[in-house]
Parts: C-alpha cells; structure tokens; sequence
C-alpha cells in the first residue's frame, strides 16, 4: 500500500493505548500510518451511558470513517451497537486480552476480605448485579470516568474499591494496581470485552486486506462473534445487564469419512460459550452451550433463547452501558 493509513481513535490514555498497539503492527507490516484523535460525545459527557445512548463512544468515529476523514478506526469492541453498519466493513478482531474483569482495592483486599458494607464502584449494571449476587453485603456504587480516575477514587479513599475490565488496566502497564482478577465463575464479562474491533470502509478493499492479514486472530473473532450474537438476540444493545464468554476449547470428534468403523476418534477445535442475564427483578439466569467453531453466531442465538426461556421470554432491563 503506497499511501498513509489514518487511523482514528477517541483521546483517552486507553484508546490512544489500544491504537498505538495496531499502529504498531502495521509499521511493522510496512504500512505508513497516521493516527489522528477524534472526540466522541461519550467523552464530553459525564452523563450516564444510558442517558447519552448505545455507540456514544464510537458513532463519530464511525462517521468520520465513513466521511473519509479517517482510514481506519479502532473500537472497543465491547462499545460497538450490535447492529452491523453497512457503510464499513470489520476488517480485524486482534489477539483479544485477558477478557475477566479485575477488582482494584484499598491495602490489597481481595472481594472476599471486603468487610460488610464496603463501598465498591462501577459504571456497569452487569457487574452491580453480579456483585450484588454474590451476598458479601457490600455497597456498590455507580461512577464514570477512565481507568485513571476510577482508581483515584480508591486511593483517595473515596471508595473501597472498583472493578474494572482486566484488558483496560493492562493496556495501562497498570496491573500491579490489581487486587484480585475475578473469575468468570464470579462475574462474566461483558461480551466482547478484551477484544477491539478494527474497522475500514466497506470499499476499501486495500485497506481491508491490509488490516486482515496483518490484525485479524479468527479464534478471538469466533469467540467474540458467539457472544455478541447471543447479545443482539437478547435484544440488549450493549446497554443490559447481560454477561457472556466463549472460549475456544479442544473437543474429541469421530473420526469419518474413510469408511473404517474402527471408532477411532480425532482432535476439534470447539466453541464453549457461557451466559448470564439479569431480570427486571435482580435475579441472575445462568446458561452455557458448545459449538462449532464456524457456527459462533449460532451458537450464541441459542444460548439467548434458553434465557429468554429461562426468563419466561422477559426481556432484559434496560440501564446503562455494561
């Protein structure tokens, strides 16, 4: 390619982070590129995500993409509405980070050793309810702001504690501030969470080789496409209390096909993926199937009706960004 990628991104330390590691590998590719800081209405507001709406954090990026402003734009992927976008294609889903979510504490307490009526801060309804699950008798409060100020809080002892995702805080050069990495077992992510989404025009088909054959990690994709799925059905956007993780997992298939029934068995790469939901009324609904690994969206649109099922066909409730 003989002309300068742009490569568009929100200003935070995280995004500006997460963009400087595609970049990267891109020069390393032998592609020129440019990285140029779009301000997203996400980053001006201190308002709650619910209030400001689903893609707050990638609607304008998208749109400068679209525009031409920019070449290239990186998401996390976690923010992208689960609508797909017919004006850009995803052209990558990276190696994902560590997807588990990650407890920041006050003299290196772990969640257990919070005593009863600790105060413990996150902006996402998913891990309220979660947290709220667990019965530790804990007081989980809302806040915003970025990884930076979230922790200050802890410091300042403001807060006893926050969670926040792993990924972020990693991408930070920051885990040495972690207290605990909370077990999917605990608290499932949000889907998608870990991963970014690389994103060029859907006729760029330069671009989009570039980006592909350089970023593009098909387990990370698979895994991520499962949970997403199993979101879009929920009818959640990416603003319900929903949690998901799939792992790529080895799974032992009979062999066939030569005709020899020796029962011999071989190998196969499979899906495994888990899902929570919580209702209206605070109660969790727990799920978990395996697939193959070519039928990811599949799989998670299953996983999404035995919840619905589960639920009596309630939907989610509403609230903020998970």
């Amino acid at each position: 390619m003989n002309r300068t990628l742009r490569i568009g991104t929100r200003g935070s330390a995280l995004a500006l982070a997460q963009t400087g590691h595609v970049a990267d590998a891109l020069r390393d590719a032998g592609a020129t590129v440019e990285i140029v800081t779009i301000s997203t209405p996400g980053d001006r507001s201190s308002a709650p995500i619910a209030e400001i709406g689903i893609g707050v954090f990638t609607s304008a990026l998208r749109d400068a993409l679209a525009n031409g402003e920019i070449d290239v734009a990186v998401h996390s992927y976690k923010d992208l509405p689960t609508a797909r976008d017919p004006r850009l294609s995803l052209a990558a889903v990276p190696p994902r980070e560590d997807p588990r979510d990650a407890l920041v504490a006050r003299d290196g307490l772990t969640l257990g050793e919070l005593p009863t009526g600790a105060r413990v801060g996150t902006g996402s309804p998913r891990r309220a309810a979660q947290l709220n699950a667990l019965g530790l008798g804990i007081e989980v409060v809302a806040l915003r702001g970025n990884v930076d100020s979230r922790i200050r809080k802890v410091a300042d002892g403001e807060l006893d504690a926050v969670v926040l995702a792993r990924a972020g805080i990693a991408r930070l050069g920051r885990t040495a501030e972690i207290t605990e990495t909370l077990e999917p077992i605990q608290m499932l992510p949000a889907p998608a969470q870990g991963a970014l989404a690389v994103e060029c025009r859907v006729d760029d088909v330069d671009a989009e080789h570039l980006l592909q054959s350089t970023l593009d990690d098909s387990a990370s994709r698979a895994a991520v496409a499962a949970e997403r799925a199993l979101l879009a059905a929920l009818e959640a956007g990416c603003s319900a209390p929903v949690g998901a993780l799939a792992d790529v997992v080895e799974d032992l298939a009979e062999d066939a096909g030569d005709g020899d029934a020796d029962g011999s068995t071989r190998v196969v790469l499979r899906l495994s993926l888990r899902g929570v939901m919580a209702t209206e009324d605070g109660d969790l609904l727990r799920a978990s199937a395996t697939g193959d690994l070519t039928a990811a969206e599949e799989l998670g649109r299953a996983l999404a009706a035995e919840l619905l099922d589960l639920s009596g066909h309630a939907t989610a409730s509403p609230a903020g960004r998970s």
